[in-house]
């Protein structure tokens, strides 16, 4: 049982896999919490275990972040509750099939998810941990917003989303006092593989990560400073090339003329 507070921390997608550890994990470092999905007889569960393990308040809060007068219930807790100061933004979805295989119906609903209820919380965070002058925002993408290679393409952009907004975000809050932490875990023993109609037995198992250990590791990264946590990647050194490649670009996106292949191809 912990004495010391931390303040509040609000988990989204709280009722099982990475969430569910966070929750146990952040309960454990003394913060009392907040727990949101959809799931509310699971959520009750755990937040019943973590009280009489850990002695901290758990509230929980039902709610399905596809819907936006839902997410407008998680995202006023913000402004309103002084005592939050971390946000693990967590809950996610993925595509049963490909991306052409499913309807818009299903596509509005991964975007509404993955991307609108993300960004809502991230924002509504950043914004009341920015006039505090203290907080974190924890967002989890996937190493799959750097490899569209290996996913269809919604859940894929969508995390590549996830990478871009926490990037943004840092860079506006870091001066504020604020931590941004975006984690790209790769395959990850969670629910989320049979929800979406694959089985994740179907991986080698040397790739395959326990949420625990994701989650230990996501953390340890936070507790480095660092903004960009990518968990299964043994070279932190390949990182920071690519991010270096990309920021040696970024002089050259933008010129009054075409590059040069293309004005010999239109003068031909």
């Amino acid at each position: 049982m912990s004495d010391t507070t931390q303040g509040t921390a609000l988990v989204t997608g709280a009722s099982t896999g990475i969430g569910a550890v966070y929750a146990d994990r952040l309960a454990r470092r003394g913060y009392d919490l907040v727990l949101v999905a959809r799931d509310a007889a699971r959520l009750d569960a755990l937040a019943r275990r973590l009280r009489d393990e850990t002695g901290r308040k758990v509230e929980v809060l039902a709610a399905d972040l596809t819907q936006g007068a839902d997410v407008a219930r998680v995202e006023a807790r913000f402004a309103e509750d002084s005592a939050l100061t971390l946000l693990v933004n967590n809950a996610g979805m993925s595509l049963k099939g490909g991306t052409l295989e499913n309807s818009a119906a299903e596509i509005e609903t991964i975007v509404a998810l993955n991307i609108t209820a993300v960004t809502r919380l991230a924002v509504a965070a950043g914004k009341a941990f920015g006039e505090r002058g203290k907080g974190a925002i924890v967002n989890i993408a996937s190493v799959l917003g750097l490899a569209y290679e290996l996913s269809e393409g919604v859940y894929a952009g969508s995390k590549a989303y996830v990478i871009n907004l926490s990037r943004s975000l840092a860079a506006s809050l870091r001066e504020r006092g604020v931590t941004v932490q975006v984690v790209l875990p790769g395959a990850t023993r969670t629910e989320i593989w049979e929800r979406s109609g694959k089985n994740v037995d179907d991986f080698p198992a040397e790739m395959v990560m326990s949420a625990e250990d994701l989650v230990d590791a996501a953390l340890a990264g936070l507790d480095r400073g660092e903004e960009v946590t990518i968990p299964p990647l043994a070279d932190e050194t390949q990182w920071q090339a690519f991010d270096a490649a990309r920021a040696a670009m970024l002089p050259g996106l933008s010129r009054r003329e075409p590059a040069a292949r293309y004005r010999a191809a239109v003068a031909a």
